[in-house]
């Protein structure tokens, strides 16, 4: 399969925590298992994709939005040219992560959330000058929330950028998730990085890419039959009648 050539170096080799500024006990979110284990290991990622799963409250969206404020972009999305923000909501994690880059520069750089796309949307509009041509010309506002996400993933988003995903499937169908598989391929062979957090199968389908299990122990490399997505959406197609019956009873 056509990929990254193997001489290009990630923008970010590995991410830490450094800085302590919180600690066990301090609360969110310096009790999370994801945050222990940065504590006491890097997390290295790959110069291609690298993945983040785990159940809802396990600490993956928290750790990727961190990684994005230490990289310097908007918590609430955007590149780091975005400046809006409807309310701090984002957690400290970011000024206590460090970074460890590689030998190169990312040209662009954008973190993509589908919760908070339509605020960027607004955001972008009000700016002066054309800032929509480099999302397709047409405003985010007058299109569905797949098709704007898939038009920043295609229009916006270019070759040697460092990219953040966050839940892109909330945002799209099964059909745009395999569109938006495309596109990553795309954008790894022409040098770009990207940490993706996700819970579907497709999305996660990226070959060769690292993944990480975020759970009650922290962090943990596994692969792609192994990440829960997966074994649950095969269990139930392969069987739902079973699925069905121990939700609803006899």
């Amino acid at each position: 399969m056509a990929g990254r050539p193997e001489t290009l170096e990630p923008f970010i080799r590995s991410v830490a925590l450094g800085v302590p500024v919180g600690a066990p006990g301090d609360g969110y979110p310096w009790d999370l298992p994801v945050v222990d284990a940065l504590r006491t290991g890097e997390l290295d990622l790959h110069p291609g994709v690298t993945y983040l799963v785990g159940e809802n409250g396990s600490g993956k969206s928290t750790l990727l939005e961190a990684i994005a404020v230490a990289a310097g972009m908007n918590p609430e999305g955007g590149s780091s040219n975005f400046s809006f923000s409807t309310r701090e909501s984002h957690s400290p994690l970011g000024d206590g992560l460090r970074l460890t880059r590689g030998g190169r520069r990312p040209w662009t750089d954008f973190f993509l959330r589908a919760e908070s796309l339509f605020t960027a949307a607004t955001y972008l509009e009000d700016l002066p000058g054309a800032p929509m041509s480099s999302y397709g010309g047409r405003s985010l506002h007058e299109q569905s929330h797949g098709e704007s996400f898939l038009a920043v993933l295609i229009d916006r988003f270019g070759p040697n950028g460092l990219y953040l995903l966050d839940e892109p499937e909330a945002a799209l169908s099964p059909q745009n998730c395999l569109a938006c598989l495309a596109r990553i391929h795309d954008l790894v062979t022409d040098g770009s990085q990207l940490v993706i957090a996700t819970h579907s199968p497709i999305v996660l389908a990226y070959p060769d890419a690292i993944i990480y299990e975020c759970n009650v122990d922290g962090l943990r490399a596994i692969e792609y039959d192994e990440a829960e997505p997966v074994r649950l959406m095969r269990g139930f197609l392969a069987d739902p009648g079973r699925y069905l019956t121990q939700l609803f009873g006899d």
